[in-house]
């Protein structure tokens, strides 16, 4: 993975060049995330680059963004409760404080999880776990990427 999709990666998305695109849905992107210290770690990302809230889109583009963001929710949960039998919940948060395009973060949370984290919101978690290499995307995350990909393609095909 070159550094240079990270630097727009909705256009790159666009373009075909994001490496962490799982499937194109109908609002946007389903990508796996960078970091995978909870393993399945997802973001949705809108396919229009400069939309930077929910409230600018039409009420039809905004229904469109949260059922792709509630397909891929259900895909992480159905792939993570496959993979580990200690997945607990999917939660989706939708922020925007860094970053200036619409986005919805998909966060896997497991009972081995820290005690004192398990309950709190994963940005609560050390900044390492963040840039440790060992949670970093690559070819080991493989199986996880094909796993939540086939459950999209199943959901799809279900509705």
């Amino acid at each position: 993975m070159t550094a240079d999709w990270r630097t727009n990666r909705i256009e790159a998305a666009l373009r075909g060049e994001n490496p962490t695109v799982l499937r194109r849905l109908d609002a946007g992107f389903a990508a796996i995330g960078d970091v995978q210290f909870l393993p399945g770690y997802a973001v949705l990302l809108m396919d229009e680059p400069s939309v930077q809230r929910l409230s600018e889109l039409p009420r039809a583009e905004r229904l469109a963004f949260l059922s792709d963001m509630d397909r891929l929710g259900e895909a992480v949960e159905r792939a993570c409760r496959q993979l580990d039998p200690a997945f607990r919940r999917v939660n989706l948060e939708i922020l925007g404080n860094t970053d200036p395009f619409l986005h919805a973060h998909v966060w896997p949370r497991y009972d081995w999880e820290p005690p004192e984290l398990v309950g709190k919101p994963v940005w609560l978690y050390p900044r390492e776990r963040w840039s440790d290499e060992r949670f970093r995307l690559g070819p080991r995350h493989d199986v996880l990427r094909d796993v939540i990909g086939g459950e999209l393609d199943r959901l799809r095909s279900e509705s």
